[in-house]
């Protein structure tokens, strides 16, 4: 049932199936790029970063709220050099990249290693 559709006599109902569907959209458009993310992790282009990304998206990208998730997309629009060296503590994380979403890599990092 589209939650557009207009049916006599049940007025609020209509308004709740209409902001059901939305809510099912915001969802499934997030579980989408939930899984693209997850792909772009585990296909960097260089071993190492895939296996630091893939892994991290594997064990956190499900749990990750929208702005999370937006975080993570931001991440993986840098160079590979750049967040491994990051990642490692081989060069500290420029203040206009650093994230809470990067803290938790560099975390979940040195607890797999």
């Amino acid at each position: 049932m589209l939650g557009h559709e207009r049916r006599a006599g049940q007025g609020s109902a209509q308004v709740f199936y209409w902001q059901v569907d939305i809510v099912e959209q915001v969802r499934a458009a997030l579980d989408t790029r939930r899984k693209r993310l997850a792909f772009r992790a585990w296909h960097r282009g260089t071993r190492e970063t895939d296996l630091i990304l893939g892994r991290f998206a594997d064990a956190h990208l499900a749990s990750f709220s929208e702005s999370e998730v937006a975080a993570f997309e931001r991440l993986l629009d840098m160079p590979d050099p750049d967040i491994l060296n990051w990642v490692t503590g081989a060069e500290p994380v420029p203040e206009e990249c650093a994230s809470p979403v990067l803290d938790r890599l560099v975390a979940f990092h040195n607890q797999v290693r």
